[in-house]
């Protein structure tokens, strides 16, 4: 616990400078520790105020802060927000940008008017501009979605992988990861990929219990469509149970479901990654200023989103897992108020090809990538590498990142590639980026299954979504649809065998770590397969399960 004259600064100056009364626990912790010189992960669920981590105490730091963010839009949100207050400038610099606003941005935050510096991980592998931003002196340096940096995570990216090196380059300022889901595995990747030191880790409840949690079964599609389209005109119909977000699977339901809602009086609009920019932007704001009760939207909408009178947030089709199902729903209810939460669910549209598919090795660019780079005395700048190779440019990255993840390929500290390892034959490199893909496909495979799993669950649902990132509830919560049924019985603890959180070994899947643990089952996330239920019976009696060093 932090001392409580540094709680007391850090209050001070969100009242200040950013009119937050009052920060929680967890806030004021992750910010205490910061200024104590550690290293930060915090994992705060959405609409908890994890921007305020950094905010704060950037303030009270020699140098400006680099911000790391995946999202032109998100950036953005986050500006409007420092701007709306009475901190110092908050600039970014984006592809998105004229060349006037890219030197107003540089020359404020040489002069010092600009505090905070938004970036995307991918300008950050440009050698140029981390040259300029080594210059600034930085001295705190923001990772946030840091559960992109996992392969573990749901929302893997690639170009998060090169942060770590890019914290040193800077001089390894103070560092603050940030996310809303990271169970534990995903932890321990974020901290070793991005080389934390000495940190700290700051972690709230997963649990919401304001949001009432339910699954509507169906069995065809017209069935479910004509449910989904009932379901948010009633919805949509009453002030108070208004506005929420539908999401959907596809660009053409998103449209269509929009469409059909729009015929029957609903204010809405659809939102989908196809859309141009301005588009996209106009159906943000309309949504933020209350011109719509709702938005129908793929996966592309919601990041970021800063509104917390949602009502309901409705799944037309499953996700393709509780990661990426709970940051969603988790948009709703951030008020504190009653929410409904409500997939619709039919068990084919969780067919496995469509999420596979993305996963799988590309041999053929891992085999010309290897041997090029291993045929070469100096490192290659990616533009060289592409223009070698008879592969498309997704390939080519595909391939590399792979190959970046075995060790066999590094990223200098100019942004350039190397083969990192001689005594490694290019052959050998490429069977070791096909084990890595075939572990990622059993990992998207288990968290389908765990995705089933809770839409199937006759138990209390909120129970298995929070056993899935580690946290026990003791009993069933009383506000999701099995509870309200009566079909949801209370779920021990466990024998103690094996509590959440243990480090297990397994003698077919090996290494893995406990997620969940009751009489009847326990819940593991192992290393190379991913997500496994094994009754806890057979665990008991055949010894399938021993404690991991």
């Amino acid at each position: 616990m932090a001392p409580k004259g540094r709680r007391d600064e850090l209050q001070r100056i969100a009242a200040e400078k950013f009119g937050w009364p009052e920060l929680s626990g967890e806030q004021l912790e992750a910010m205490a520790q910061v200024m104590a010189g550690h290293d930060v992960l915090a994992v705060l669920p959405t609409g908890a105020g994890k921007s305020a981590i950094y905010q704060v105490p950037a303030l009270l730091l020699d140098g400006p802060t680099v911000v790391v963010s995946p999202l032109i839009a998100l950036q953005n949100d986050q500006i409007q927000g420092i701007e709306d207050s009475r901190a110092p400038e908050a600039v970014a610099l984006n592809s998105t940008q004229r060349a006037a606003e890219r030197e107003h941005a540089w020359e404020a935050l040489r002069k010092g008017r600009a505090e905070y510096l938004f970036l995307s991980p991918e300008q950050l592998a440009g050698d140029e501009l981390l040259e300029a931003v080594a210059e600034l002196g930085v001295s705190l340096f923001v990772v946030d979605e840091a559960h992109c940096v996992s392969a573990w995570g749901h929302d893997f990216r690639p170009d998060y992988l090169r942060l770590g090196p890019v914290i040193e380059r800077l001089g390894h300022p103070r560092v603050i990861a940030l996310t809303a889901t990271a169970a534990l595995p995903v932890r321990a990747d974020i901290v070793d990929r991005l080389g934390l030191r000495d940190h700290r880790e700051v972690l709230a409840s997963f649990d919401r219990p304001n949001l009432r949690l339910g699954v509507d079964p169906l069995t065809t599609d017209a069935d479910k469509r004509q449910a989904v389209i009932t379901r948010t005109r009633a919805l949509t119909a009453d002030a108070a149970t208004r506005p929420g977000l539908l999401y959907v699977s596809s660009r053409k339901d998103a449209e269509t479901y929009a469409e059909e809602l729009a015929a029957a009086g609903v204010r809405v609009a659809a939102y989908h990654a196809g859309m141009k920019a301005a588009d996209r932007e106009a159906v943000h704001e309309r949504f933020l200023d209350d011109d719509l009760d709702a938005v129908v939207a793929t996966s592309a909408f919601g990041m970021g989103i800063d509104k917390a009178d949602l009502r309901f947030v409705l799944h037309a089709s499953a996700p393709e897992s509780l990661d990426t199902y709970y940051q969603q729903i988790g948009r709703a209810g951030r008020d504190g108020e009653p929410a409904e939460i409500t997939l619709y669910y039919r068990p084919q549209d969780l067919g496995l090809q469509k999420f596979l598919t993305a996963a799988k090795a590309p041999e053929q660019a891992l085999e010309e990538v290897a041997t090029t780079l291993e045929g070469h005395d100096e490192p290659l700048k990616p533009a060289e590498l592409g223009k070698e190779l008879d592969v498309s440019a997704a390939q080519r990255t595909r391939a590399v990142n792979l190959l970046e993840q075995t060790g066999a390929v590094g990223v200098t500290e100019d942004g350039r590639l190397e083969y990192r390892d001689p005594d490694l034959a290019p052959e050998q490199a490429v069977e070791q980026g096909v084990e890595v893909a075939e572990t990622h496909q059993r990992l998207i495979r288990s968290r389908i299954e765990m995705m089933r799993g809770y839409a199937e669950t006759t138990g209390c649902r909120r129970q298995f979504l929070l056993g899935y990132f580690g946290e026990q509830l003791p009993r069933p919560c009383g506000n999701c649809d099995t509870c309200i049924a009566g079909t949801a019985e209370q779920q021990p603890s466990g024998d103690g065998a094996f509590p959440v959180n243990t480090a297990v070994r397994h003698a077919e899947w090996g290494r893995g770590v406990v997620m969940s643990a009751g009489d009847d089952r326990l819940t593991v996330l192992f290393d190379e397969h991913g997500y496994k239920t094994l009754s806890a019976a057979a665990v008991r009696e055949n010894s399938v399960l021993t404690a991991a060093d």
